[in-house]
């Protein structure tokens, strides 16, 4: 099957690109990395779309030190966010995500804005800036807005971005004096979406704990977190598998997803210890 568009447009800037959006009265989609936008237009789940290319836009590209915290643009290749070392220092959470993305063609095309604006909820990378606690900058006709991360993803391939808007870069704090931060998952064969995903973030002030492939979107487990932050880490099995919702389809039911997350909990706390049962 063949994708059907309503026209392409290369943007020249970032203010180039939100002119091509606003013009197209919701009929525009951000062109990045197109790594997932092609494959849905190939399915024809998005057809007659305005496409404003903003790949080459340099403004949106890098990992930039910030004092209390980093810097990444919207264009920054997943290859790059894992190779980066800023990032490996800082939020390595996010380097160590890059070896779980699919496989080498994605990793080099797709872009890290472009996973947080699609929102899967399989997706590594919206899990990963959930935990961190990061915030995004975006850009629109009526200005430049940053917001919360955890006030950014609204449901199922869904966020608080407007259709003429563009999101620019991701602020993350820097990781504090032995601050840990781990990642596991659960797929079938490497380069799978996970069956089930957990992102863990140990800091002075507590914990904060996300889950990716339970949900129609990444959601901070709070009362898990809560557990976790009183020592009680049975309680805080309980509490997770308690407050997600996964589903049931050809890869895995929604009770062995709700089991695995309590499992994942477990190697987390045990990585984050050097408990290596």
């Amino acid at each position: 099957m063949k994708a059907s568009v309503g026209g392409y447009a290369r943007a020249t800037d970032l203010q180039h690109a939100i002119k091509l959006l606003d013009s197209a009265d919701g009929m525009a989609r951000v062109l990045a990395g197109g790594q997932s936008l092609v494959a849905a237009m190939n399915m024809r789940l998005t057809a007659g779309d305005l496409l404003v290319d903003i790949s080459r836009l340099s403004e949106l590209r890098g990992v930039t030190d910030e004092g209390d915290t980093i810097r990444i643009g919207a264009l920054t290749r997943h290859v790059e966010v894992g190779d980066n070392a800023l990032i490996k220092e800082h939020a390595p959470l996010l380097a160590d995500a890059v070896k779980f993305i699919a496989h080498a063609t994605i990793r080099n095309r797709g872009t890290i804005g472009g996973a947080l604006a699609h929102a899967d909820p399989a997706a590594e990378f919206p899990a990963c800036v959930l935990a961190l606690g990061a915030t995004l900058q975006i850009m629109g006709p009526d200005g430049g807005r940053t917001i919360a991360v955890e006030d950014f993803f609204l449901g199922l391939f869904e966020t608080d971005l407007e259709p003429e808007e563009v999101l620019m870069a991701i602020t993350i704090p820097k990781a504090e004096a032995g601050e840990r931060q781990v990642l596991q998952e659960v797929t079938r064969r490497s380069g799978d979406y996970a069956l089930a995903g957990l992102c863990l973030v140990k800091r002075q002030a507590g914990h904060r704990l996300t889950m990716l492939s339970v949900g129609e979107q990444p959601e901070l487990a709070t009362g898990a977190m809560a557990m976790l932050d009183a020592g009680n880490i049975d309680g805080a099995v309980a509490a997770l598998r308690a407050e997600i919702d996964p589903s049931s389809d050809t890869n895995a039911s929604a009770s062995y997803r709700r089991h695995i997350a309590g499992v994942l909990l477990r190697r987390a706390v045990d990585q984050m210890t050097g408990d290596v049962r």
